[in-house]
């Protein structure tokens, strides 16, 4: 099982980081073990929460054109990807590798899958996180600068797929710190989804 996982995905988020507008793609990946419980990390004092709509792939590919790219998905969900931000910004600022700030031990969490033909807006599907009950984050997918569809169709050509491979689309603006206690709850087309006690 593969984990891809999509930076600046949205304009204004990209906007809140004080970066640019990418042109293609951001692709990181995150381990196997990314999938474990979430526990606040030591070497960290500053985790952000980052809710993101996730795809499952059900069917191998290589290349896959854009246009039959929606064969390859069956299943969406939300999901969070955690950032430990005060390590990110020194690797970023030594032009360092992600991973030790994105791909720590529970920094991926899904919540249960949705079939994708229960989705009745495909092309603009809502979703939305809430800390301690107040919403903190709302996205859409139409908003997203790249379709579920595109990023598929670009995966592929340097990654094959395979069924259980899973896909983080990229966050909407407001993301934030998160401290022990609080709690976590996203909501995709009006269903809750998850309730996390960090």
């Amino acid at each position: 099982m593969n984990i891809f996982c999509i930076g600046r995905n949205y304009v204004a988020h990209a906007k809140e980081l004080n970066s640019e507008v990418p042109k293609e793609p951001v692709v990181f990946m995150k381990p196997a073990t990314s999938l474990s419980k979430f526990e606040y990390p030591a070497f960290s004092e500053d985790v952000h929460y980052e809710c993101e709509l996730v795809f499952h792939i059900c069917k191998e590919g290589k290349n896959i054109p854009e246009e039959d790219a929606k064969h390859y998905y069956d299943k969406i969900t939300v999901g969070l990807d955690f950032t430990a931000r005060d390590l990110q910004d020194k690797l970023k600022d030594k032009g360092l590798p992600w991973e030790k700030c994105k791909g720590f031990d529970g920094s991926a969490f899904i919540a249960g899958w949705i079939d994708v033909n229960d989705i009745q807006n495909r092309a603009d599907i809502e979703f939305q996180l809430y800390k301690n009950d107040n919403l903190v984050q709302q996205g859409f997918s139409q908003d997203m600068i790249f379709s579920i569809e595109q990023l598929i169709a670009h995966i592929s050509q340097y990654f094959r797929l395979h069924p259980g491979d899973v896909v983080f689309t990229g966050t909407p603006e407001g993301v934030g710190p998160v401290v022990p206690g609080d709690i976590l709850r996203g909501t995709l087309e009006n269903r809750e989804m998850f309730r996390l006690v960090i």
